[in-house]
């Protein structure tokens, strides 16, 4: 019996010593306690909640931060960072809580704080350079907003959702439907404001250009706290062309069509953006056959008179009618493509709540085209999940994307992509459904092992704005062998993961900021590389 006590007294000393750190980081905070919310504070779940773009992670279940603070200013962060270095806390950075696994407010590293940035939001466009200062607090619909009240011949090339944060977009890449003419989000950074694990304010000169090209595409939550950014705004012309045309495999052949659509994408010029969007519709045949239901959605960067004759030299299976064409401002279309009324108030770009459901979500690129029988594999396999609950989202790439050095950021995914392929499946995200959310979370992962012989390879890549913890986790409180950090890292930033690991190690040695897939320093990454030791598996 006796040789239990010294295990009960460290037990009983651990959680003695973790309060009263607890209360001493509190302690450190106190100066500025208007901006601090713990699970004592009333309007505790109300902040943690509002900014959760994935209700899976919306959960009982779900660890809850220590603390939320929600910085008024610079100083605010500067002191957050200082407390929680001292006091061992882990930091979540949030801007606006759209990332595919929660990194942004959740961490199963206890404990744990979230900085919402919902404060510092404000966006200033200078017109007359074409460019803007955005806080990082800032959602996509606020910066189209801002933007367009200055201008409507402005544009910045970045996502459809107008309640994404600005924070975790550009840091990780950011495109929409411009996306073959003007390239990323973060191919239009010009400069960024960013609080290092020191406290220090850096700028694009002080913090050197080596932590300025890990930055614009890194990943979020990985060298610092990036506070604001400046764009370098685009021209789009007075009119743009919009058309979203639905295609049910019942009535037409949508194998043929999705397959015709990957040779025709190399054939478009880039003006014109391509999306395709695959569901399960809600329709059968006479023998019970279900049907798959695809939307060609697409901006063409000038007039309906100039799109009309190159659809039909390059993609005329599609059968594109001047009815289902739409003229419009750049601006309406950023209304349109979100399911807006196209002509109506700007203010919705105001809102920041989401309308997403709980989802598990991962991603693909593609080099080649796949055959139809590859097609046929994947609504055979949609078939198997309820009607709606289940999307694959076709990007086209190419266009400017074929000029850009997969080494000028660190996203990779450049020349030699022909399209990127987004899935997603909606779960249940409630405690008691448990069963029913493992079974779709299994099904996307069965078909993502299905489309490897489909998807790019050597690496095979994902983006890491649609982060996804199936490709491994770092080990947060040991050493990260060089097999399990790059293959996830691989995938993300291919040839580039080496290059961020350095800057990480010369920035952040310690690695302070960090989340299960942040970028290690060397000395957590590279323990095994030389094979002096067994991987892990």
């Amino acid at each position: 019996m006796m040789r239990f006590l010294p295990i009960l007294f460290v037990l009983l000393f651990s959680v003695k010593t973790s309060a009263n750190s607890h209360e001493d980081f509190l302690q450190c905070l106190s100066h500025f306690s208007e901006v601090i919310y713990t699970p004592k504070n009333s309007s505790y779940s109300t902040i943690l909640h509002s900014a959760i773009g994935n209700p899976r992670f919306n959960t009982r279940t779900v660890p809850k931060p220590l603390v939320i603070i929600t910085p008024r200013n610079v100083s605010h962060i500067q002191t957050a960072i200082t407390c929680s270095e001292k006091h061992g806390m882990q930091i979540r950075v949030r801007s606006g809580g759209h990332d595919y696994e929660g990194l942004s407010y959740l961490s199963w590293m206890l404990p744990f704080v979230v900085i919402d940035l919902f404060n510092l939001r404000t966006v200033t466009v200078d017109a007359s350079d074409s460019t803007a200062w955005v806080e990082a607090g800032a959602t996509i619909g606020e910066v189209y907003y801002g933007i367009a009240e200055k201008s409507r011949t402005l544009a910045f090339p970045a996502g459809l959702c107008p309640s994404v944060g600005v924070g975790g977009h550009f840091s990780g890449g950011g495109y929409g439907m411009t996306l073959r003419k003007h390239g990323l989000s973060l191919d239009h950074i010009v400069d960024a404001h960013l609080i290092d694990v020191n406290g220090r304010i850096l700028d694009r000169n002080s913090m050197g250009e080596d932590l300025f090209w890990a930055i614009r595409g890194g990943g979020g939550n990985t060298f610092g706290v990036v506070i604001a950014w400046k764009l370098s705004l685009v021209q789009v012309p007075p009119s743009v062309t919009v058309f979203e045309v639905a295609r049910n495999s019942l009535e037409q052949n949508v194998t043929r069509l999705v397959h015709r659509w990957q040779y025709a994408i190399s054939k478009f010029p880039r003006e014109f953006s391509f999306k395709v969007y695959i569901a399960r519709a809600n329709s059968s045949d006479q023998q019970g056959k279900t049907a798959i239901e695809t939307k060609f959605s697409s901006m063409f960067l000038g007039e309906v008179d100039k799109l009309l004759p190159m659809m039909q030299k390059t993609f005329p299976e599609l059968g594109l009618m001047r009815e289902d064409c739409i003229e419009m401002t750049w601006i309406e279309s950023v209304l349109y493509f979100y399911g807006f009324p196209w002509n109506g108030s700007l203010d919705v770009l105001l809102n920041r709540t989401s309308r997403l459901p709980s989802f598990k979500g991962k991603s693909d690129y593609v080099k080649q085209p796949m055959p139809e029988i590859a097609w046929e594999g994947i609504w055979r396999r949609m078939n198997l999940v309820d009607v709606r609950r289940s999307q694959l989202q076709l990007t086209a790439y190419g266009g400017i994307m074929n000029e850009i050095s997969e080494s000028s950021t660190p996203f990779p995914h450049r020349a030699g992509t022909l399209f990127q392929i987004q899935y997603a499946v909606v779960c249940n995200g409630d405690d008691d459904l448990k069963a029913s959310d493992q079974w779709h979370t299994n099904w996307i992962r069965k078909l993502y092992s299905y489309m490897a012989a489909y998807a790019s390879k050597n690496p095979r890549g994902a983006y890491v704005n649609y982060r996804d913890l199936d490709l491994g986790v770092n080990n947060l409180h040991g050493t990260t062998s060089y097999r399990q950090a790059s293959i996830w890292g691989k995938k993300y930033f291919g040839n580039n993961f080496d290059r961020l690991v350095r800057v990480k190690t010369e920035v952040d040695p310690t690695n302070f900021f960090r989340n299960e897939q942040s970028v290690p320093p060397y000395h957590q990454y590279l323990s095994n590389i030389e094979g002096r030791a067994t991987y892990d598996s």
